[in-house]
């Protein structure tokens, strides 16, 4: 079994370990491959530890490490303490032993947590894989930083932090005609034996990280290109750094649906790179917009992975979107916004299997168009 077999098999272990959450493990795979981080915002309850234990569970011979932060986390707690025999010779020697530099996967649950003791350190290890503590410098085997928190930063200072983890995932509990897949799933995890599990070694991860610089997304340059300008003038911020670290999980997209080639469905990660919670429909709709375009041989299955959307719901997106451009408040970047959402929700809408419910929505939503139409 090859290398991308493995890690797939894995994946596909963790879904079935826990029902409703594909989405959000098949990118903590693009990220693994990577070499990029995940952050994951949720409720409690909604499997985030628990998923990615299982996950690094899987990476055998790698050491995990996992640390809920609060206010009050030491660097000691993190990286490990200063080793009292060196100390005692004049040397400030961090004793790593167990802690976060020497882990091949780290988990950091509530990361918005984290004090300025500790958050120089922690914003040079997440981008660089280099701890640094004094004169101390040492390379950080990490294969890859998931993250977890409740909700989002409020202190802007943390805002550097968040920009770390490129790819940004919703865990939100599970539909209610799922629950019961859940309580059986669970309870199988419960009692599973690790002979169960597939695994794979880091060396074998580290050279899935090889393969994937040398994708080939030649193909796909020009809409990327075109997509990063729409997002910038849409308000979602893409820097340069962003945009080129962006390839790597497009290039890991490509990797694990069996392709040395990017194609055209490998762009629906960028619908996992907003800021806000906002931006997360506008996203979708925008990705989607150009995805529907083309549906390649090869494609990543996650790119076409729609959720059936719901006519009530759509309806009543449509016209709470007319009254707010009805009331002429809008400022001319909000127009914009309002747009861009009247596109999604078009594109969702043909999705739709009740052809009644598609034609009076598409109605609406011509009307609204032709409103706007008539404002320029």
């Amino acid at each position: 079994m090859n290398n991308i077999n493995k890690l797939n098999a894995i994946l596909s272990y963790v879904k079935a370990s826990y029902v409703g959450k594909d989405e959000i493990v098949e990118l903590l795979g693009i990220c693994l491959v990577a070499n990029e981080n995940a952050f994951l915002l949720g409720p409690p309850g909604t499997a985030k530890s628990a998923l990615v234990r299982t996950l690094s569970d899987c990476i055998t011979e790698g050491k995990n490490f996992e640390y809920l932060l609060t206010r009050f986390t030491e660097p000691n707690e993190i990286f490990g303490p200063f080793d009292i025999r060196a100390l005692k010779n004049g040397d400030l020697v961090t004793n790593t032993e167990g802690m976060m530099p020497e882990a091949s996967m780290v988990f950091l649950d509530e990361i918005f947590n984290a004090n300025s003791a500790i958050l120089n350190s922690l914003l040079l290890a997440l981008n660089e894989r280099i701890f640094r503590r004094g004169k101390e410098t040492r390379k950080l085997p990490a294969l890859m930083f998931v993250a977890a928190s409740n909700v989002m930063p409020e202190d802007e200072a943390l805002n550097a932090l968040l920009d770390r983890f490129l790819i940004r995932v919703k865990c939100d509990y599970v539909a209610p005609d799922l629950l019961e897949q859940v309580l059986v799933a669970g309870r199988k995890l419960q009692s599973a034996s690790t002979v169960d599990k597939p695994f794979m070694m880091p060396n074998e991860v580290q050279e899935l990280q090889k393969q994937c610089k040398e994708v080939d997304l030649s193909a796909i340059r020009k809409p990327f290109l075109e997509l990063i300008y729409s997002l910038r003038n849409t308000g979602v911020k893409v820097s340069d750094r962003r945009a080129v670290k962006i390839q790597n999980l497009l290039a890991a997209s490509a990797l694990m649906s069996g392709r040395k080639e990017a194609n055209l469905s490998d762009l629906w990660v960028l619908k996992y790179i907003w800021d806000t919670e906002e931006q997360i429909e506008l996203l979708s709709g925008m990705i989607d917009q150009v995805l529907e375009k083309e549906n390649p041989d090869g494609a990543h299955p996650q790119a076409f992975a729609h959720k059936t959307p719901n006519a009530e719901s759509l309806i009543k997106d449509v016209v709470l979107l007319k009254e707010q451009w009805d009331s002429g408040k809008l400022s001319f970047e909000e127009q914009n916004v309002a747009k861009d959402r009247l596109r999604y929700l078009q594109t969702r809408s043909a999705w739709l299997a009740n052809i009644e419910h598609k034609q009076h929505i598409q109605k609406e939503i011509d009307s609204l168009w032709h409103n706007m139409l008539q404002s320029l």
